[in-house]
């Protein structure tokens, strides 16, 4: 049995400051709605070095110690395994931005509940708030999607 598996590896970063958290109203055909910043891994690039780029590029912010507090994971049709590593930070610097991907904007989390959260986005919140759960993973059976929070 192979134990080596084709990986799309992305990131995604939860930057709070006190009670409030910066999103993204993404724009994007395939991935649309409130969200945390981020984006893919480069070929030969830290996983680390990867969320502080991506969260500079659609933010404006320079994040530092991004702490690792989950995944997100599932396999495409093609055979291929998807990961979205979840970090989390309160240490940044800058003026926020918005970019092509998006206006970016800091609200509550009440308040960002409240709006029209981007695929799959209500269960990424419990993986990035609640210590006890660090994988949100779905898969297909019989045709249809399953989600699981482990």
């Amino acid at each position: 049995m192979a134990r080596i598996e084709n990986v799309t590896i992305t990131n995604m970063c939860m930057v709070f400051d006190g009670r409030k958290v910066l999103v993204q109203d993404k724009k994007d055909e395939d991935y649309s709605g409130i969200t945390f910043p981020g984006g893919h891994v480069e070929k030969g690039e830290s996983l680390t070095d990867a969320v502080i780029r991506e969260v500079l590029e659609e933010t404006g912010l320079k994040i530092s110690s991004p702490q690792l507090c989950g995944i997100k994971d599932w396999m495409r049709e093609d055979g291929t395994r998807y990961m979205v590593l979840f970090y989390k930070t309160d240490k940044y610097e800058g003026t926020v931005t918005s970019s092509d991907e998006g206006e970016v904007y800091w609200i509550t989390l009440e308040d960002m509940k409240k709006k029209k959260l981007a695929y799959g986005m209500n269960k990424m919140l419990e993986v990035f708030l609640d210590d006890n759960i660090s994988e949100y993973f779905f898969y297909k059976e019989d045709g249809k999607w399953v989600e699981e929070l482990k």
